[in-house]
């Protein structure tokens, strides 16, 4: 249950370190989560809103360029979101299996997401911090690119499925093409696809075509600027502004507002938790 009084706007509870304290101490609070809340007001808005912290870089004209806060979660959703993605006895957080058709994928009732991207774009590195609050959960990651070969899937509980596709482009698998565009077409507890876009080097010629396999099926889905511990903070808002500009003229189906991670500062991950278990039904 959560805690009463605490259900405020982000901008409001970051006026308010007294609300802050008393959210870290609540029962809907994890431990981990509570340590991020006592965290100074500047760590904690880069690590929770990264892309309000570029929007301080902003001219004031150009800060409706950007969709900020079309998903704009108070902590106190994000703590509950975390609580979702916590591997305790009766959540369990698991590897399910592995498949290269849609025929072999496992038959799961439950809501589920996809994540997709360019090889080396850091895709299963970032369902391994997602995945960071079950650490029994193994993610195979490499540093070759081009790692994942198969579809895998892992269960969160009882609340939704997550899918970690084959990266494309270099050293993708000979059947990509019909194994990811059958699994995109024909799987119908598919709620929402994350597009993985490496911010250091924007939109590229393959994350097109994947773009526009989205569009032609007319799927949900959302750009998500991974590795933004990589680039300068000026080289950051310049690829957001553009990726955002290209969002808000090229497409009809992405997500309007960005989600920047990183894998190894964590800086997003807590909100992309969140929106997760918001687009699966877990956080009305």
């Amino acid at each position: 249950m959560a805690a009463p009084g605490l259900r405020l706007g982000a901008e409001r509870l970051f006026e308010m370190p007294a609300v802050l304290e008393l959210l870290s101490r609540s029962n809907s609070t994890s431990q981990a989560f509570a340590e991020v809340l006592r965290l100074p007001k500047q760590q904690l808005r880069k690590l929770l809103y990264p892309l309000q912290e570029v929007e301080r870089f902003l001219a004031p004209d150009r800060r409706q360029d950007l969709h900020l806060r079309i998903f704009d979660p108070s902590p106190e959703d994000i703590a509950r979101a975390d609580k979702v993605f916590t591997a305790t006895e009766g959540n369990r957080i698991d590897y399910v299996s592995s498949a290269v058709r849609i025929g072999h994928a496992p038959d799961l009732p439950r809501p589920e997401v996809c994540f997709i991207g360019r090889s080396n774009v850091g895709k299963s590195s970032l369902i391994k911090a997602l995945f960071s609050l079950a650490p029994e959960v193994e993610v195979r990651v490499s540093k070759k690119p081009g790692h994942t070969k198969k579809m895998n899937f892992f269960k969160v509980g009882k609340h939704f499925t997550v899918v970690d596709m084959p990266g494309y482009g270099y050293r993708a698998p000979e059947d990509f093409v019909d194994m990811v565009e059958t699994y995109l077409k024909e799987r119908r507890n598919l709620k929402r696809t994350f597009l993985l876009v490496d911010s250091v080097v924007g939109i590229q010629k393959t994350d097109n075509i994947a773009i526009e396999m989205c569009e032609e099926f007319a799927l949900p889905y959302v750009i998500v600027l991974t590795k933004i511990d990589k680039s300068s903070k000026g080289h950051l808002l310049k690829q957001v502004l553009q990726i955002q500009k290209f969002v808000n003229t090229k497409t009809q189906g992405c997500f309007p507002q960005l989600f920047p991670v990183s894998a190894v500062t964590f800086s997003g991950i807590h909100l992309l938790r969140c929106f997760i278990a918001s687009v699966t039904g877990n956080l009305d």
